[in-house]
Order: structure tokens, then C-alpha cells, then sequence
């Protein structure tokens, strides 16, 4: 399973976002990692630095790697619509990301782990793929086995209400993908159109 096992500060402090984690180390230092700290001279960086950069807070927001990421990138430009959004959707759309967006994780690696481990159901059947793609009506739930085990019940925050997409059942412990999100309705700081344009060169 290929994901990113990094140092997630030395990300965060990268695009000086808590994009990671809670970000509570960025309050101590947040200067951009390498030698010499806040003193070294940094060039503006150029159109394809930015570029780049989105990409990669992207991928490391999701939790997706190269390969992937342009895989779902192609996928986005084949779908009717405008490119970048369709883009971000598809990545909302991922089964990690909508059991993170739930609740029933407290992180996007939590929930990676969910449902790498057998833990997760989409309309009764066990799947235990994280970049699985949701269709709007899709139930996403724990097994039946998993509803009592206080080691997992824990760890639910329930489902944030901005997240008009999704629909969670506090008493079945169990959510649907309602809908694709409109890009208004994602609180990402990605500039998905930089990433279109990286792509298109």
C-alpha cells in the first residue's frame, strides 16, 4: 500500500499549513525547512514552482502519490465539466477521505487504516481499498461486528455540518455519499486551476 511515511512537520512547514496534522508545532516554527532557517535568501519562486507546489499539497492533503494523483487527474479531464473541479470531487470522493469527512476518523491516514484493515463497509460489502471511488447513494459503514468495539467508537468526532454532501446516521453508524460537493462547499486551500495548467504544459 503506497503512501506517504515521512516527517509530516517538515510538510506542513513546507506550505506553512497545518495540511498534516493539527499544526501545533507550525506555532514554533514555521519557517520553510533547510539550512540557515529564516536568514536564507529565497527567490520569488516562478509560474512552474507554483504550479508544482499546489500539485504536491494536494497530494499530500489526500494522501495520494504520483501515479494515482495523475491517474484521478485524467479521469477528471475525461468527465464533462471544468478540470479542477472535477478533480477535487473525485478526490472528495475517495472512501478514505469520506470516512475522514464522517467523523468515524479523526485523520485521512486514520481512516486509510480503517479501511485497509477490513473495518469499513459500502453497501454491505467489506472494501478495503482506500482510493475506492463513492457514487452518490453509496452507504458507507463499520462492519456490524465493529459497532461495539469501544477501541474504534472512540475515536468518532461526528460529521462536521458544512459537509452538506454526506449524511450521517449517529444511531446505525453509518454515512452516504449524497452527492458530489460543489468546489464551493470543500474548505481544501488548494488552487486546483494551477494544477490543471501543470499538467496541460
Amino acid at each position: 500500500m503506497a503512501r506517504y511515511t515521512g516527517p509530516k512537520t517538515r510538510i506542513c512547514r513546507i506550505f506553512g499549513e497545518p495540511i498534516l496534522g493539527n499544526g501545533k508545532y507550525l506555532t514554533k516554527n514555521s519557517n520553510p525547512p533547510g539550512q540557515h532557517g529564516p536568514t536564507r535568501k529565497r527567490k520569488a519562486p516562478g509560474e512552474y514552482a507554483l504550479q508544482l507546489k499546489e500539485k504536491q499539497k494536494a497530494k499530500y492533503t489526500y494522501g495520494v502519490l504520483e501515479k494515482q494523483f495523475r491517474k484521478t487527474f485524467e479521469e477528471a479531464s475525461r468527465i464533462k465539466g471544468v478540470t479542477g473541479e472535477n478533480l477535487m470531487r473525485l478526490l472528495e470522493a475517495r472512501l478514505d477521505n469520506t470516512v475522514f469527512r464522517l467523523g468515524v476518523a479523526p485523520s485521512r491516514p486514520a481512516a486509510r487504516q480503517l479501511v485497509a484493515h477490513k473495518h469499513i463497509t459500502v453497501n454491505g460489502e467489506v472494501v478495503n481499498i482506500p482510493s475506492f471511488q463513492l457514487k452518490p447513494g453509496d452507504v458507507v459503514s463499520l462492519k456490524e461486528k465493529d459497532k461495539t468495539n469501544e477501541s474504534l467508537t472512540s475515536a468518532f468526532r461526528g460529521k462536521n455540518q458544512k459537509f452538506g454532501w454526506l449524511d450521517w446516521n449517529e444511531g446505525e453508524m453509518k454515512g452516504t455519499f449524497v452527492a458530489y460537493p460543489e468546489r464551493e462547499s470543500v474548505p481544501e486551500n488548494i488552487k486546483e486551476q494551477l494544477i490543471v495548467e501543470l499538467y496541460s504544459k
